[in-house]
């Protein structure tokens, strides 16, 4: 949520960032005029109340002196009906208000290239080499059948499209890799694990920003208003939600394994076939909760951060900084690593590590105190893939397939496997 007051005094920045988004910066002007209505609104009852006051007084003095008072109580009458007026058109303004402030992306850095959409982003750097093979590369979902690890006729029928079912070596992998991400994080880069909830409260997902813009895209459910988390970014950035953090405090790195449940309304017709985009999946997170000054060099070490697990695996991948047009909802700032597909030919995103600022953190009322006595100022919320099991588990099958259909596993995740290199 965008800071209403910066907003007032300096509108500029956020009408320059909606156009650079390609949306319509006209939504500042109807929140100013909603705005300016509201307040004009609160002087007004503020002054009627002054008069309402000053009316009962006079008629409470001229009570007690034995004179008619009936022209102050009538003025009290006319003055309450004004009030509840008033205040009703007042209470229209703040929830308009809210919805646009609700609604309203975060503003972009400086930094981020303008550009119309994913085929304007701007390349940073490529690690690896992409494997050439002696043989036509088959797709991961054709492997995956032919080893007998995914089934996704059965998936199917107890569910639907977008589903799988993991079976033998499939499921193994997926929890192999889990942990190995998890022992990565925690070990190797300094984050705490946590394993949160895998459902939320719509106060949570409001806070996160899912709410209300990206309902079509969640899984709700029929109990008490609560929804299945479409990543755990959502229940990590809201762990500290209302709080007052000290200095002290800061800065919080977190890393969680969940299940993530995601509708893709946006998305129907895209990555119909295989494990790519599908209804359920797992991954494991980044998030981080940074003192502003800092947040945009915690970007850079959180890419990092994603990279290494990569490097690790020894998957080719590159470095994406979004252009404007394709940069989401929450973020001022986003790089996508993309890791490298043979069957397709090119990179696929596999991990997006996002600069908040303090867009989540003034929406959930996260703050933290700077200084002993000081005012609570906004944290910056940043949070990143690292990485999704689905997405990592396709590519590894793809890039260490060979000729007769099976797969060697890499050395990193060997000890989680006995030591075993080849699913045959």
């Amino acid at each position: 949520m965008l800071d209403l007051k910066t907003l007032r005094l300096n509108p500029e920045p956020v009408r320059d960032s909606l156009a650079r988004r390609q949306a319509d910066p006209a939504v500042i002007d109807r929140l100013l005029s909603l705005d300016e209505e509201h307040r004009s609104c609160q002087t007004r009852v503020d002054q009627l109340r002054q008069e309402r006051n000053q009316a009962s007084k006079e008629i409470g003095t001229l009570k007690k002196q034995g004179q008619d008072a009936s022209s102050q109580m009538e003025a009290v009458r006319v003055i309450g009906e004004e009030t509840k007026s008033v205040e009703e058109r007042m209470q229209v303004c703040e929830d308009e208000r809210k919805e646009l402030l609700l609604n309203i992306p975060n503003t972009l850095d400086s930094s981020v290239p303008t550009g119309k959409d994913e085929n304007e982003n701007l390349e940073i750097r490529r690690w690896g080499v992409p494997a050439e093979f002696d043989f036509e590369p088959k797709a991961h979902d054709e492997l995956g059948v032919n080893l007998g690890i995914m089934d996704f006729e059965r998936a199917a029928k107890l569910t639907g499209s977008r589903f799988v079912v993991m079976k033998g070596w499939g499921s193994r992998l997926e929890r192999t890799l889990i942990s190995f991400m998890l022992d990565h994080n925690t070990q190797k880069r300094g984050y705490t694990e946590i394993l949160p909830p895998f459902m939320v409260n719509r106060e949570t997902m409001t806070a996160n920003g899912n709410l209300p813009k990206f309902e079509d895209d969640l899984f709700g459910l029929n109990f008490k208003d609560f929804f299945l988390i479409p990543t755990a970014e959502v229940p990590l950035t809201n762990l500290h939600r209302t709080e007052i953090l000290e200095k002290e405090d800061l800065p919080k790195y977190y890393t969680a394994y969940t299940p993530c449940f995601r509708a893709e309304a946006g998305a129907a017709g895209r990555d119909t076939r295989g494990i790519i985009r599908q209804h359920q999946f797992s991954k494991v997170e980044l998030v981080k909760i940074v003192e502003p000054e800092n947040s945009f060099d915690e970007l850079e070490k959180m890419v990092s951060d994603a990279e290494s697990l990569l490097q690790a695996l020894e998957l080719p991948y590159r470095v994406v900084l979004l252009c404007s047009g394709d940069t989401g909802f929450n973020a001022a700032k986003t790089y996508d690593i993309e890791v490298w597909f043979p069957s397709q030919g090119k990179y696929r995103e596999i991990s997006s590590c996002s600069n908040c600022t303090d867009f989540q953190a003034r929406r959930g009322q996260l703050r933290y105190r700077p200084e002993v006595g000081a005012s609570t100022a906004f944290p910056h919320t940043l949070n990143g893939s690292g990485l999704p099991i689905g997405r990592t588990l396709a590519a590894l099958i793809e890039n260490y397939q060979q000729s007769d259909g099976t797969i060697r596993i890499p050395k990193a995740l060997q000890p989680y496997v006995g030591g075993e290199s080849l699913i045959v």
